[in-house]
Formats: C-alpha cells, sequence, structure tokens
C-alpha cells in the first residue's frame, strides 16, 4: 500500500521577508519608472522637500559637531603618538567628509523625514483614501511617493554638505580650542587626504540614503498593521529598518569606492 509523505501546510518562517522585499523593490522600481514619465508633481515636491528641510537641518547640524569633535578629539590622541598632530584636519576632514556627513545626514532623515511620511501614508492608508484613490484612477505611487522620495532625496544632499561643513568647524574648534592645537597646521592639512572623488561619494551616499529612507517609509505607510496602532508600528519599523540598511549600504559603497578610487597620498 502506497504511502505519501505529509505536507506541511504552514509557510517558512522567512515567506513573508521574501514577499515584502520584493514588494519593497517593485515600489523602488515603480518610483524609478514615474520619476522620469510626466507628469511631475512639483507643488507637492516643493512642499515635501520644505517640511522634510525644515525638521531636519537644525538637529542635522546640532548632531554633525559631537561627530566633528568626537572625530578630532581621537585623532589628535591618535596621531600625537606617532609624532603627526599637524595632520589631524586631514584625516578629520577625511572622515567627517566620506563617513560621518552622509549617515548623520541619513539618521536624521530617515527619523524625522520619513517617519512622518510612514505616518502621513498610513493614516492616509487606514482612513482607505489610498483604495479610493485607485478607485479614482489615481495612482497613488505617482500622487504620493514618488514626489515624496525625490523630496528626501534632494533634501539628503543639501543637509550633506550642511553636515559636513558644521562637522569640519566642530572638529576645529575642539581641536584648536579644547587640545591645543594650531589653527593654521589644522586648516592647511586640510587637502593632504581629502581629493575631489571624496564629495562626490560624500554626495552620492547622502542621495541613495535619502532614496532608501524614502523607499522603506513610503512602503510601511502604504501597508501598515491593521488599525491605528498599525501606523505607530509601522513608523517604528520606518526607522529600524532604515537605519539598519543605511549602514550595510554604507559598508557597500565604502569598499567599492575605495577598490575604484585609490587614497592620496602624503
Amino acid at each position: 500500500m502506497a504511502t505519501h509523505a505529509s505536507v506541511d501546510p504552514r509557510p517558512f518562517p522567512g515567506r513573508m521577508a521574501l514577499v515584502h522585499t520584493g514588494r519593497l523593490f517593485a515600489l523602488a522600481l515603480d518610483v524609478i519608472v514615474y520619476t522620469f514619465r510626466p507628469p511631475f508633481q512639483f507643488r507637492e515636491f516643493i512642499e515635501q522637500s520644505w517640511f522634510i528641510a525644515r525638521v531636519a537641518s537644525l538637529p542635522t547640524a546640532l548632531f554633525a559637531i559631537p561627530f566633528g569633535a568626537t572625530i578630532s578629539l581621537l585623532l589628535y590622541q591618535l596621531l600625537d603618538q606617532f609624532g603627526a598632530a599637524s595632520a589631524t584636519g586631514a584625516g578629520g576632514v577625511l572622515a567627517i567628509t566620506q563617513q560621518a556627513a552622509p549617515i548623520v545626514t541619513a539618521l536624521l532623515i530617515a527619523g524625522a523625514g520619513g517617519s512622518a511620511i510612514a505616518a502621513d501614508l498610513g493614516a492616509r492608508t487606514i482612513r482607505e483614501e489610498i483604495d479610493a484613490m485607485r478607485v479614482l484612477g489615481i495612482d497613488p505611487v505617482r500622487r504620493l511617493v514618488v514626489p515624496r522620495v525625490l523630496a528626501m532625496m534632494y533634501v539628503a544632499a543639501v543637509l550633506n554638505g550642511l553636515a559636513s561643513v558644521v562637522g569640519v568647524a566642530g572638529g576645529y574648534f575642539f581641536n584648536v580650542i579644547v587640545q591645543g592645537g594650531t589653527p593654521g597646521a589644522y586648516i592647511s592639512s586640510f587637502n593632504l587626504l581629502a581629493q575631489a572623488p571624496d564629495i562626490f561619494v560624500s554626495e552620492l551616499k547622502a542621495v541613495v540614503f535619502g532614496f532608501v529612507a524614502g523607499i522603506i517609509a513610503a512602503y510601511r505607510g502604504l501597508n501598515p498593521p491593521p488599525g491605528a496602532r498599525g501606523v505607530g508600528d509601522a513608523v517604528n519599523q520606518t526607522v529600524v529598518i532604515s537605519f539598519i540598511a543605511v549602514y550595510m549600504i554604507n559598508l557597500v559603497m565604502t569598499q567599492v569606492y575605495l577598490l575604484v578610487v585609490p587614497p592620496k597620498g602624503l
């Protein structure tokens, strides 16, 4: 008598993770496609850019100061042991421009702008406004998601420059005032290690981080758990997932950049 192996009806644990990942990539692809297809929601883009810049500009500047100061303090202590304390400015500028400024910008953009986008879209979803837009023939991705994601990318690029300037200024202040460094040596060493591609990769990182944070926020906002509490959960998930994604992407982009662009020698 033939026997048949029983089939477990329960899905494997990672099934929903794969489903959400696939839908997230599909949303990212839709945003890229719609960006180059008119009409473009320019007014919505301006409003969202202004809102994100308004809530994230001051925190970014304040957050960049201790980042720059910490990097400068650590570099000075390390380089001073090798008699190269005059190169603190060079190392500080390189570290802040390549790593600290994009990370600071991404964290503040995801925390302030991303959470607001997830909350806004999540509230629209549970009020069935998104479904109503689809019934009326309006694509919510084109109408709501695209301008918000582009606004995140634009503001991230702008705030990255702000974070770089404020971070370097904070490092200079703590090196000169707190540690008694030489102002002339700190400033003159700026171009010892830094080069033009460092600025380009910093801006590229900021734009990519803004895109990733915007996509994650939009996806969680359009797919929140049921109920009003689900919107709060979606906001929390947006921030956590964005932080993890930003750090992972930063590692990959940094490794690729170091392989492609050789470091500048002294």
